[in-house]
C-alpha cells in the first residue's frame, strides 16, 4: 500500500470530529526548566510551544475557564518513582529541589490556578485530576505541553479514557524531534483527540469569552 493510499485509509476510518465540549478547561503539561536549559538532558527546542500555551493561558484565563498546570517531583529517595524512574534516566532532574524541575519561566503558577503533582508520565494516573474536573463540572479538556510522545500523549489517552473530550493543541506541545512529535499528533487525533491548532482552540476560547 502506497503512503496517499494508506493516508485515504486512515481518513475514511478515523477521520472523525468530537468537538471541544462545553465546560472546558486547559491543561498544561510538565512545562518545567529542563526543556529550556540547553545543558540538561531534558533539552528541547520547545521555545514556540511555550509561546503558544502562554498565550491560550491568557485566552482561558479570560473565559474564566478552569487552568491546570502539572509538574512531576520525586522523593529524595526516587522511592516513589517505580519502573518509570528507574527506565528514564532525566527523570532524575525531577527529584524534588532539583532546579530543572521548576516551572518554566513565564509560566510560574497563579493564585487561581491548580498545580497537580504527579510521577507517572499520564497527568490523570495516581493523581486527584479526574476527579477534580468532574466535580468542577468540567466536561473536556485542552491539552498543552511537553512532551507530545510522551506524557501528553499519556494524558491524552487517559482523558479520554476517563470521558473528557479531548483537544490538543498542537502548536502548545513540542518534542525533542519533529518525527515523534508529528507520529503521535496523528495518532492522537486519529483514535484519542481532535488534534487543533492554536488558531481554532484560541477562536474557541474567545467565542466563550465572548469577545
Amino acid at each position: 500500500m502506497s503512503e496517499d493510499d494508506l493516508l485515504e485509509n486512515y481518513r475514511r476510518a478515523y477521520d472523525n470530529k468530537v468537538g471541544f465540549g462545553q465546560r472546558p478547561a486547559l491543561i498544561m503539561i510538565d512545562f518545567c526548566q529542563g526543556y529550556f536549559d540547553p545543558e540538561c538532558d531534558l533539552y528541547a527546542d520547545v521555545d514556540e510551544a511555550l509561546a503558544s500555551a502562554l498565550r491560550l493561558r491568557d485566552a482561558a484565563h479570560a473565559a474564566k475557564l478552569p487552568v491546570i498546570l502539572t509538574n512531576v517531583s520525586y522523593h529524595r529517595s526516587a522511592m516513589d518513582g517505580g519502573r518509570f524512574f528507574e527506565k528514564a534516566a532525566p527523570l532524575r532532574y525531577f527529584i524534588a529541589g532539583n532546579p530543572m524541575a521548576a516551572f518554566a519561566k513565564g509560566l510560574e503558577p497563579r493564585e487561581d490556578e491548580l498545580v497537580i503533582t504527579k510521577q507517572y508520565p499520564s497527568a490523570f494516573f495516581g493523581t486527584s485530576l479526574a476527579s477534580t474536573l468532574t466535580a468542577m463540572g468540567v466536561d473536556s479538556v485542552l491539552l498543552t505541553g511537553l512532551t507530545t510522545s510522551g506524557c501528553v500523549r499519556a494524558s491524552c489517552v487517559d482523558a479520554m479514557s476517563h470521558g473528557f473530550r479531548t483537544a490538543v493543541v498542537a502548536d502548545a506541545c513540542g518534542d525533542r524531534h519533529e518525527a515523534p512529535h508529528e507520529a503521535n499528533l496523528f495518532d492522537m487525533n486519529a483514535k484519542y483527540a481532535d488534534v487543533v491548532s492554536e488558531e481554532e482552540a484560541m477562536r474557541f476560547l474567545k467565542q466563550r469569552a465572548g469577545q
